[in-house]
This record gives C-alpha cells, sequence and structure tokens, in this order.
C-alpha cells in the first residue's frame, strides 16, 4: 500500500457520499461507505509504518557511515601506509601508497600515489580509508582499471604518436642505408666485370701483406708496387775553410 492507493481510496469515498446525499437510506452505498472508510484507515496505518521503517534504516545507515567517517578520519596515517583513496577524476576508490603527511593536527593532508598508475594527488583524511580484511591486492583485468583522465589520455597518445615518429625515422634511416649498401655492391660487381678491381670487394683488404716476412704493409688498388723505405743514414758534417759555405 502507498499514497496513490489512499488516494484512490479518498476519491471513491467521496464519490459514494454523494451518492448516499441523494440517497441516505441505500444499503449498499451505507455498506460500502464503511469498507471504503476501514480501508483508508488501514492504508494510513501501513504508510505511516512504512515511514518510520525507512527513517529508521536511514538513520542507521547514517550511523554506520559516521562512524566509518569518523574511524577513518581518526586512525592516525604516517608515510608509507597502504590505503584506499578517492580519486578526484571519477570519485572511486583505489589502491594507494601515503608518500608525506602534511597539515595541521585536525587537517591533515596527504600526499599520495594510486598503485598501477604513479600518479600523486593531495587528499584530506575523509579521502582516505583503510584497506579491507580481505583485500588481496590489486589484480590483472579491465574491471580493476580505473578510467583515465582526459589530460593522462593526452599525455599517453603524445608519448605514442612521438614513439611512432622515432620508429618511422630509425626505419627509413635503415632502409636509406640498405639501398646506399646496394647500390654500391652493384657498381662493385659492374667494375668487377670489367676488369676494374677495388680494393674491399670480394673479400679482398684493402691492406695487402707481403709473402716475406720482413716486408711492410702497403695500400693497394693503385697498380703500383710498395713503396721503398729509404734507409736511414747519420749525417757526417765536414768543416770547410769557405767563409760563405
Amino acid at each position: 500500500m502507498d499514497k496513490s492507493d489512499l488516494e484512490t481510496y479518498q476519491v471513491q469515498l467521496s464519490q459514494v457520499q454523494l451518492a448516499l446525499d441523494a440517497d441516505p437510506e441505500n444499503a449498499e452505498l451505507i455498506s460500502l461507505r464503511s469498507e471504503l472508510e476501514e480501508l483508508i484507515e488501514l492504508t494510513k496505518a501501513a504508510i505511516a509504518q512504512q515511514e518510520a521503517a525507512a527513517s529508521s534504516s536511514k538513520a542507521g545507515e547514517g550511523s554506520k557511515k559516521s562512524a566509518a567517517a569518523s574511524a577513518s578520519s581518526s586512525k592516525v596515517w604516517s608515510a608509507g601506509d597502504d590505503c584506499l583513496a578517492k580519486y578526484s577524476g571519477d570519485g572511486q576508490w583505489y589502491p594507494a601508497r601515503i608518500t608525506s603527511v602534511g597539515g595541521s593536527g585536525d587537517n591533515r593532508v596527504y600526499s599520495i600515489v594510486f598503485k598501477g598508475y604513479n600518479n600523486t594527488e593531495l587528499v584530506n583524511a575523509a579521502q582516505v580509508k583503510a584497506l579491507p580484511a580481505n583485500y588481496a591486492g590489486p589484480t590483472a583485468g579491465a574491471g580493476n582499471k580505473r578510467k583515465l583522465s582526459k589530460a593522462e589520455e593526452e599525455e599517453r597518445e603524445r608519448k605514442k604518436k612521438k614513439n611512432e615518429k622515432k620508429l618511422e625515422s630509425k626505419a627509413a634511416k635503415a632502409k636509406e642505408q640498405q639501398e646506399k649498401q646496394h647500390s654500391w655492391q652493384k657498381f662493385a660487381k659492374k667494375s668487377e666485370k670489367k676488369g676494374i678491381h677495388i680494393a674491399g670487394v670480394s673479400g679482398t683488404s684493402i691492406f695487402k701483406t707481403p709473402d716475406n716476412p720482413l716486408g711492410r704493409v702497403g695500400v693497394t688498388g693503385s697498380g703500383k708496387g710498395m713503396t721503398d723505405v729509404a734507409p736511414r743514414i747519420k749525417h757526417k758534417f765536414e768543416p770547410t775553410d769557405d767563409p760563405t759555405a
């Protein structure tokens, strides 16, 4: 029973009363009026009982929330404590760790970092509460991930684009290097077919060591032999009588 039923019974009672004014001796209308009056009284009593129960339930919930908030605010938190903190982005509670404590004795301010996200926020005592007794830590899954803020999404997108550009640049440089290498190899092969020897191609070193163990290393590819090394000799000074010498 609710207030809409009560209004319906009251309308019906008014209609029966009008009919009785026209026919006061009608037994059926008199009986119907009595039944409607009884229904109205029962409905009023039921509504009053429901409202009392609802009020009591709200009062109980309010006292529980108040007690929980009081217990949370009265708890002495220290740096390094694990807790649940309210994220300003969506108003939800997430696992966090307190990194520092500030503020006054009756108005504490905590610097916390959300686990798994590494973003820091400043919260007050009402925005921090203890972890549940059966809390086992965050598990992998989309349900445990909070929604990123607009700034965090933009930063993530910016980093993603920056990494993509770096990868594209590296790929372009690698492709350019491969093309240069391929062009040089192609040129070397054509030169070899024409009988032109290019040092450093086909496994030939640009440095040539002679078979003679006393020989010196010389640069090949010029078509000339090895450069002769002039022997070192000691200069002998000979005096002369010529003053202009």
